[in-house]
């Protein structure tokens, strides 16, 4: 990997990070101008439970898309939404009757 490729991927990840995202499962590389992201993206936990992980990673995508030097962004991201929210509401009421 060249200098500029680890000064780009460093600079991506920064970006990145800005973001309500958990990104402790993402793979984040960049080759020759082009930005590779593979792994699993998931909600922060806090009050973020209405964020929509696709429509953050688009706006992520078109961030970097923009940034000089980035030629085109490969996203193969798995989205992590957690459990649906009727799921969700009966683990609480379990969690209230103890």
């Amino acid at each position: 990997m060249s200098v500029v490729d680890s000064a780009m991927t460093r600079e991506v990840l920064r970006d990145i990070s800005k973001r309500p995202l958990d990104i402790s499962n993402l793979s984040v590389h960049v080759t020759r101008g082009v930005v590779h992201l593979a792994g699993r993206v998931e909600k922060v936990r806090g009050n973020y439970e209405f964020i929509n992980l696709r429509e953050e990673m688009n706006v992520i995508v078109r961030i970097l898309k923009q940034k000089p030097g980035i030629r085109d962004v490969c996203c193969e991201v798995i989205f992590d939404d957690g459990p649906a929210p009727d799921k969700l509401n009966r683990l609480r009421r379990r969690r209230r009757l103890y």
